[in-house]
């Protein structure tokens, strides 16, 4: 079987009919794709009543100069561990670089430096991740489930959660209200 190509830096927009309900309508940022496997961050939805706010006070950080922003669901693994997807204009102990589009850290000096005002100047916070273990991905890019898309930043940072699904395929030409949930036989 043929690689799929790897994704790291661009989005994966599930299809209706994906067959599992906690990425319905998911828009994952892909943060990491080799031969070993898999990581996103899921960007399509926030976790109803929380905010950045009380994420801090969970750490006893003074939420300072930070707005309030919700908290995204970034994906059904490890759902209590936080990650901050931000512009490469800052750098902490553990932040890696996504394909030049933008960065990923996960530590908590992150969120101090966003409470302080001298973090990244774009940034969103998630609860959680998707993963896929080898080959996993690849396999299932394969049949109906996932489409892919690049890394736009204005999806990333200038759209609501709630509108990335549909903005992302409204981006690629598609009108999502026209695809099928499911297919038919003859």
């Amino acid at each position: 079987m043929e690689s799929a190509p790897f994704l790291t830096g661009q989005f994966l927009l599930a299809m209706p009919g994906i067959g599992d309900p906690r990425f319905e309508h998911a828009v994952i940022a892909i943060c990491a794709h080799d031969e070993k496997g898999a990581i996103g961050i899921g960007v399509g939805a926030t976790i109803a009543g929380l905010g950045l706010h009380d994420l801090l006070a969970q750490f006893s950080i003074e939420p300072g100069a930070a707005p309030n922003a919700p908290v995204h669901f970034g994906g059904p693994v490890e759902p209590r561990r936080g990650f901050v997807i931000h512009s490469s204009d800052w750098g902490g102990q553990d932040t890696i670089d996504v394909a030049g589009r933008w960065s990923l850290s996960g530590t908590i000096d992150v969120l101090r430096a966003i409470s302080e005002g001298q973090g990244p100047s774009r940034w969103l916070v998630a609860l959680g991740y998707a993963g896929w273990g080898e080959g996993q991905l690849d396999e299932e890019l394969t049949r109906h489930g996932w489409f892919n898309l690049p890394g736009d930043m204005t999806l990333l940072y200038d759209t609501d959660a709630g509108a990335r699904w549909q903005r992302g395929f409204g981006e690629a030409g598609i009108d999502p209200r026209l695809l099928a949930s499911s297919t038919g036989t003859a």
